[in-house]
């Protein structure tokens, strides 16, 4: 039953992230909506990690068994594919690399950040 509630909660602001969605007319998926919005309740603690964490818990360790039809898509729809697969290879690597690079200039700047504010906290 907990679970239950949990993915009831989950699936009551997914919701109203496509309720959102459909009300504002900005270029802005539903589900970033819904992360958002799910960001925001449990930032503010309107809503307590406790009502939500073992439901995403499991659709966490569910995921990757969600992509199983977006690959048998793809194997289908290889006709179409083949005519485009250099250029989708060569923006799949490039956004690849620059993903990779900017996710880590990142990480290392948070990193220096949080050292530079402990070192002038132990001052």
């Amino acid at each position: 039953m907990k679970l239950l509630r949990q993915f009831l909660v989950i699936m009551a602001v997914s919701f109203i992230g496509e309720i959102l969605h459909a009300v504002l007319p900005l270029p802005i998926p539903a589900s970033i909506y819904g992360l958002v919005l799910m960001l925001a309740l449990l930032m503010t603690g309107a809503l307590k990690l406790d009502a939500v964490e073992d439901a995403g818990k499991f659709m966490i360790e569910i995921m990757p068994v969600m992509f199983i039809p977006a690959g048998v898509g793809l194997m289908e729809s290889w006709g179409e594919l083949k005519a485009v697969l250099v250029p989708v290879l060569v923006i799949t690597l490039v956004s690849t690399i620059v993903v990779m690079v900017v996710s880590g200039r990142v990480t290392q700047a948070v990193i220096r950040l949080e050292k530079k504010h402990k070192g002038g906290d132990a001052k």
